[in-house]
């Protein structure tokens, strides 16, 4: 009997064993398993986002594309004609004799000097015969009798030669130049971008010759800040604020000097022509986006400017209160407001209070039509407007112009 209990005992403790055995061997299989089956933590993708380099992998992108397009970069010189400038008598530096005579005296004791003006800049090549792509402020228009000095840095042909206005236009800050090459030297291009797909941030590059020739051909690097910018310069030429619209905002440092020359990105390929800086801040300068610059290329090149088609009124928009005055049934329309002298519209008898209802077979309802039906004609081309005047509907021909520069 005490030898059954002993048997017992001991199958009841083997069973205990082997149970909590199983218990463990479970446990550990399942950790295994767990352990095979859980996915890998992503090292490789963060490895991979951190090592990302910031611009490429070349750490001398920046000094190669400047190697390939500083030799199409030239520094222009512009003499023009002598002219005589009002310079004050030195008697006038003594404060006595300037405490005594008012300044409407002061004329007959002025001395007549010739003067020499002079301007400089930059431009870049965009054809191998000699075609120079710059602005219109560094060079002036077509037959002021200016001397154009082209300097390169490229060798043999680093020497001086001279240039021609052959297209230019005061309201786009746009001048093209042939350099006269008697010789038939093969020179040095730089390719034309796509500004419409250039990206706010991305990194730039100025190549031009700030302060002239003294600091020739420097390189500025910094990153497209804005699209779209407009601003308001006065003219020299003119005496007249001019405005530009849609330029290129970059903190590349631009400079006195630089201007016309090429606003590059990272492929090398030029997005714009560096044409102003503010006076007031640091790393604001602004470029004219080259696309600008190649719808009008062709025209520039081979009329020597630019034309606007125009037909010369001021207008505004209708509305009901204008409608009730006028005993217009509606809205619809543009209202006439002046007619430019001797300009299309005044030639085709359009006047004053007119109501522009159609162009062609276009309803018109607002100013911005108008300018979108004119924008696809050009210079030269009859357009029918229907207009109502007096209650009377009137269809009037008008041969559109060429839009003066000081109204651009």
């Amino acid at each position: 009997m005490h030898n059954k209990r002993r048997i017992v005992h001991v199958l009841l403790l083997v069973g205990v064993l082997l149970a909590f055995s199983g218990v463990i061997a479970h446990l550990s299989s399942s950790t295994i398993l767990v352990a095979e089956e859980a996915p890998q933590p992503a090292l490789e993708n963060v490895v991979t986002a951190s090592a990302a380099p910031i611009i490429v992998d070349n750490p001398y992108v920046i000094a190669d594309i400047a190697e390939m397009a500083s030799p199409a970069t030239v520094f222009l010189s512009v003499e023009w004609p002598t002219v005589e400038q009002q310079v004050p008598s030195q008697r006038f530096n003594d404060p006595f004799f300037n405490f005594f005579f008012d300044s409407w005296f002061l004329d007959p004791f002025t001395s007549r000097q010739p003067v020499t003006p002079r301007s400089a800049g930059s431009g870049f090549i965009i054809d191998e015969s000699g075609i120079i792509l710059t602005n219109q402020h560094v060079v002036g228009n077509k037959g002021d009798d200016q001397t154009i000095k082209v300097v390169l840095d490229v060798p043999g042909l680093d020497r001086e030669y001279q240039a021609e206005i052959i297209g230019s236009d005061y309201a786009l800050d746009l001048a093209v130049l042939r350099i006269i090459n008697p010789d038939d030297h093969i020179f040095p291009t730089v390719p034309l971008g796509d500004s419409d797909e250039t990206r706010i941030g991305e990194w730039t590059i100025a190549i031009g010759n700030p302060y002239g020739e003294a600091l020739h051909h420097t390189v500025t690097v910094g990153v497209l800040s804005a699209k779209g910018r407009e601003i308001t310069i006065m003219s020299q030429e003119t005496g007249r604020p001019n405005t530009y619209r849609n330029l290129m905002q970059t903190d590349a440092a631009i400079n006195s000097g630089n201007s016309g020359g090429p606003l590059l990105n990272m492929k090398g390929e030029v997005i714009g022509i560096n044409t102003a800086v503010h006076t007031q801040g640091q790393g604001i300068g602004f470029a004219i986006p080259i696309n600008v610059a190649k719808e009008v290329l062709d025209e520039l090149i081979t009329t020597g400017g630019v034309s606007v088609p125009w037909v010369g009124v001021y207008q505004q928009n209708m509305n009901e209160k204008l409608a009730n005055q006028l005993r217009i049934p509606d809205d619809k329309g543009v209202l006439i407001l002046d007619v430019v002298e001797n300009s299309p519209a005044a030639e085709a008898g359009l006047k004053p209070w007119d109501v522009i209802r159609r162009i062609g077979d276009r309803d018109i309802f607002s100013t911005d039509d108008v300018a979108e039906v004119i924008k696809k004609h050009s210079t030269g081309d009859e357009l029918l407007i229907t207009v109502m005047r007096d209650g009377e509907m009137l269809i009037i021909p008008v041969i559109l112009g060429d839009m003066p520069a000081h109204l651009r």
